[in-house]
């Protein structure tokens, strides 16, 4: 994993983690083979803040039906990256 961009896939945009902002918390999906390290390095190098903790969810994959075939979705993971007090990333701007 050499870029950043490899590794933050994209910012995940919910209810949930418009919250979790007011906490100075951000979500984005990364890619599966990524550890918390290389989350932290990624978000320090493509945002230029601070990072404090990184939580690493891995979710499970779904079951989907299209039509009478069901078909499973794949896994994925989420990364939950608080950042320093003061710091922030200024990704939803205009939205």
């Amino acid at each position: 994993m050499s870029d950043f961009f490899d590794i933050l896939r994209k910012p995940i945009v919910s209810e949930k983690a418009s919250d979790l902002q007011a906490a100075n918390k951000f979500t984005f999906e990364v890619d599966r083979a990524a550890n918390k390290h290389q989350i932290k390095i990624a978000v320090e190098e493509a945002f230029g803040v601070n990072v404090v903790n990184v939580n690493v969810l891995t979710l499970r994959r779904k079951r989907k039906k299209f039509g009478p075939r069901e078909s499973k979705l794949s896994f994925w993971k989420k990364a939950i990256v608080t950042l320093k007090q003061g710091d922030t990333i200024t990704m939803y701007e205009g939205v």
